[in-house]
């Protein structure tokens, strides 16, 4: 059998379509959703694998008919045509090689991404806001995808302390899931009289968006808290206990959300985000585990580890895990960054099928 995680992902989509027909499931709204997240997230690769498998079915049939036809002239044209499914499922074989070199984040959809000031104080704060809105021309002007936001805390003067927004979309993750890391500016501030460059920091984070089949949370492993939501300069914005805090106990994993007024759909949102950082541990956890198994060089997503630099004074951006330099800091500011996200992918499959013999 060709591609075996290929062909399990093919019978779990398989079997979420007879889930999809269940009375039980369609009556219950949540569990309906649920399914509905990870049928869709599975679609794309459950038809390509079923495609390539239908196509194999009829290489099969074309050779038993090639050898069983006498006549010269139906002979050669069963095998002209064998020859165009033979060309045919050796180009697919080469896309489903993709597929399997780049693992889950191809199936993925969403993700939650957290964007936190670093160093520089306020300088830092104005950057990691420049960072989020980066992020959303991107998504949104250039990807056409959506982008919610879960969680934000700003400053008196316009910039992030931290941010925590969802990206929905097909490829998204993929597409994303290298930005986890340090990501350092170096340009003159505003307020700097001298016009001397100052270096600040912010670090990026990208999860997965983990559904409840994925990662169920017990209501005991949690604690919740209340409290009320504040603004910039830490003045509270409301006379209620909307904001809250949950607590992971088996993990010790913080989610905070206050962004909404209601109580309720704070923590729904929190819980979406816990959902995604016990997911990313539960992934993290594994790939160490894996030692005998080559880790990439760009996939590490450690946060402090230092992966970008943003230099204004000299218009470049480096991506420092594989030596590019782009000078056009401006157009990469505004959202254009399929560039660097291809060559990081590019890097990203060059490693893998160094150090993993391709799956057969």
């Amino acid at each position: 059998m060709k591609f075996p995680t290929l062909q399990v992902k093919l019978e779990r989509f398989e079997e979420l379509e007879k889930q999809l027909q269940d009375p039980d499931v369609l009556t219950n709204n949540t569990k309906l959703v649920e399914i509905q997240r990870e049928y869709g997230g599975l679609s794309k690769v459950a038809q390509e694998i079923r495609e390539f498998n239908e196509r194999a079915e009829d290489i099969e049939v074309a050779r038993e008919m090639l050898e069983e036809e006498t006549d010269p002239a139906a002979k050669e044209y069963a095998q002209k045509e064998l020859d165009e499914l033979c060309e045919k499922h050796e180009a697919h074989t080469k896309e489903l090689e993709d597929i399997v070199v780049a693992g889950d984040s191809i199936t993925r959809g969403g993700l939650i991404m957290e964007i936190r000031a670093g160093a520089g104080g306020d300088e830092a704060a104005l950057f990691a806001r420049e960072l989020f809105d980066m992020y959303q021309h991107y998504v949104e002007a250039q990807k056409g995808w959506k982008t919610e936001t879960l969680n934000l805390n700003a400053t008196e003067l316009g910039g992030i302390k931290e941010v925590t927004f969802s990206i929905s979309g097909e490829g998204a993750y993929h597409r994303l899931q290298f930005e986890s890391g340090g990501h350092r500016v170096q340009r003159v501030p505003e307020t700097e009289t001298q016009g001397r460059v100052h270096t600040s920091a912010a670090t990026v984070a990208v999860l997965p968006e983990a559904s409840e089949i994925e990662v169920e949370i017990k209501p005991d492993d949690i604690r919740l808290d209340t409290f009320h939501a504040s603004g910039p300069g830490g003045q509270k914005v409301n006379k209620t206990e909307s904001a809250v805090r949950i607590t992971h106990l088996p993990t010790g994993t913080v989610v905070q959300c206050q962004d909404e007024k209601s109580q309720h759909k704070n923590k729904a949102k929190a819980m979406r985000v816990l959902r995604s950082r016990v997911l990313e541990q539960m992934q993290q956890q594994a790939a160490d585990e894996r030692a005998d198994q080559r880790r990439t060089l760009i996939g590490s997503g450690d946060r402090s580890q230092r992966i970008r630099t943003y230099n204004f004074p000299q218009g470049r951006v480096t991506d420092h895990r594989i030596n590019l330099s782009l000078y056009k800091i401006d157009q990469i500011m505004q959202g254009h960054l399929d560039e660097l996200a291809e060559a990081l992918l590019q890097f990203d499959r060059e490693e893998r099928l160094l150090g993993n013999s391709s799956e057969s």
